[in-house]
């Protein structure tokens, strides 16, 4: 089963047992950020949330927690949803390596139903119940969306457009900040409009289908399509429309389209914001989008997500399709490599199962783990345990570290590297230290000979080098 909308997925939620509706009448604030928060204590088998009556609002809808079990995931991916997740993971990695998949362009798009095009009659506050998620953040935030952009340099080149997750706070009707991090493929697409002296076009699509919100999730290669990787994913042609006005190509099947521009070196305070570490980011000089156009579904489903101290939704929805990429693309160099779990704080902490080689062979996993794309801008502890410990299970990889690890010879610190700056112990941001810990089975070292005994010139080597020089002179 395969959906092109997100009311495809939350009718398939509904029909599995998987989907709440509130139909009494709710508030933005405080019950929507409440409520997104309290489904997450729910447990691992959380459902989704419908609420279909905002106070101040006649059709506008919201929907939380629609990726936040391991039930609803499985359901993303066309799986039976008791689909345990280490076998949705090497489903995942299946359909993952058959990339790249097919891309249907289509004539018309369901979120043209309704459009407003004069910059000044666009106020996002009125078309959208908008709420903040917790107490201190800095204003209300649209943090589910996908963002399209291209890049300048090459604006032709659709497998370098890229579509990525990146919180948008609201700071006016037509009027918003964005956190470009500088490991997103976006914050290359901004450096380079800006070398240019011009903003730059993007457009955020809102209330997706789950494929295309896991993929602008993923940490895929920069040159990588993203609709691609969905098709892939989808194992169906991936639905796009290009957008006549910005010239990019957005999902079919998206709830609300904003489009506008990033201002070329404009800045400003944007945050505090409750962030996927557990802690608030803070506020930062962050640059802003000025939006020109509004086009949505009539009775148009805002999608939202509830970030804060872990587990939430983000944590399920990042989870194997970050393990994933990690995994194939050591693979390539390692094919001892048998899974990786990059579930937690999305990929801070990553988990990594192998065959050795050698001695020290786990180290050296390790090491390119922090070379991988993603690795770079998170990776910040690195586990690696036997072939034989489930990465997934918690208890198996803690009986490793508790009974292999030796912290004289198998910890590596790698002093001052890169990550990403919402980590909340980096000093200063987006500087930190990382570790490997290898909890692997030891391998002896080689036994056979000794190095005190130096190779011997053999016996006979006199006799032919006066063979060899006699033979040279009478050539």
């Amino acid at each position: 089963m395969t959906f092109d909308s997100l009311r495809d997925f939350l009718a398939a939620l509904d029909d599995n047992g998987q989907l709440l509706r509130i139909t009494n009448e709710v508030a933005p604030e405080p019950d929507l950020g409440a409520a997104g928060r309290a489904v997450n204590e729910l447990g691992e088998n959380a459902p989704a949330l419908l609420f279909e009556n905002i106070l101040g609002f006649e059709d506008a809808r919201v929907a939380l927690n629609v990726q936040g079990s391991w039930l609803n995931n499985a359901l993303m991916l066309g799986l039976d949803k008791n689909t345990p997740v280490k076998a949705q993971f090497f489903e995942f990695v299946r359909r993952y390596r058959t990339f790249p998949g097919a891309v249907e362009r289509r004539n018309a798009a369901p979120w043209q139903e309704c459009v407003i095009d004069r910059p000044e009659d666009i106020n996002l506050f009125e078309l959208l119940p908008v709420f903040r998620l917790n107490r201190n953040d800095g204003g209300c935030f649209i943090d589910k969306g996908v963002v399209i952009s291209r890049e300048p340099d090459r604006p032709d080149d659709v497998d370098r457009q890229n579509v990525g997750i990146y919180r948008f706070q609201i700071k006016g009707p037509n009027r918003l900040g964005i956190q470009p991090a500088p490991a997103h493929d976006i914050a290359i697409h901004l450096r380079q409009a800006e070398e240019r002296g011009e903003d730059l076009k993007v457009a955020i699509a809102i209330g997706n289908d789950p494929v295309i919100s896991c993929v602008a999730g993923m940490p895929i290669l920069y040159d990588q399509s993203e609709y691609a990787m969905a098709g892939a994913l989808r194992q169906k042609p991936y639905p796009i429309f290009n957008s006549p006005y910005s010239g990019l190509d957005i999902p079919w099947g998206s709830e609300v389209v904003i489009e506008g521009h990033i201002k070329s070196r404009v800045r400003e305070i944007e945050g505090p914001f409750g962030e996927f570490t557990g802690h608030y980011s803070g506020g930062r000089m962050m640059p802003v989008m000025d939006v020109t156009r509004v086009s949505y579904r009539m009775h148009p489903i805002l999608e939202s997500l509830y970030i804060g101290m872990p587990w939430t939704e983000l944590d399920y929805m990042l989870a194997v399709n970050t393990s994933a990429p990690i995994y194939v693309q050591l693979k390539e160099q390692f094919p001892e490599v048998e899974a990786v779990n990059a579930a937690y704080t999305h990929g801070l902490l990553v988990i990594v199962s192998t065959r050795r080689r050698v001695g020290g062979f786990a180290k050296n996993v390790g090491l390119r783990v922090l070379t991988t794309p993603h690795g770079m801008g998170y990776a910040k502890v690195v586990i690696v345990v036997d072939e034989t410990v489930d990465p997934f299970d918690l208890k198996q990889v803690m009986w490793a570290l508790s009974t292999k690890f030796h912290p004289a010879h198998d910890l590596i610190v790698i002093p001052d590297a890169s990550v990403v700056p919402l980590d909340p112990g980096s000093s200063p941001p987006g500087i930190t230290h990382k570790i490997i810990m290898d909890a692997t089975t030891p391998i002896s070292p080689e036994v056979r000979g000794h190095y005190s005994q130096p190779v011997e010139r053999p016996a006979d080597v006199d006799a032919w080098l006066t063979k060899l020089m006699e033979m040279q002179r009478n050539a």
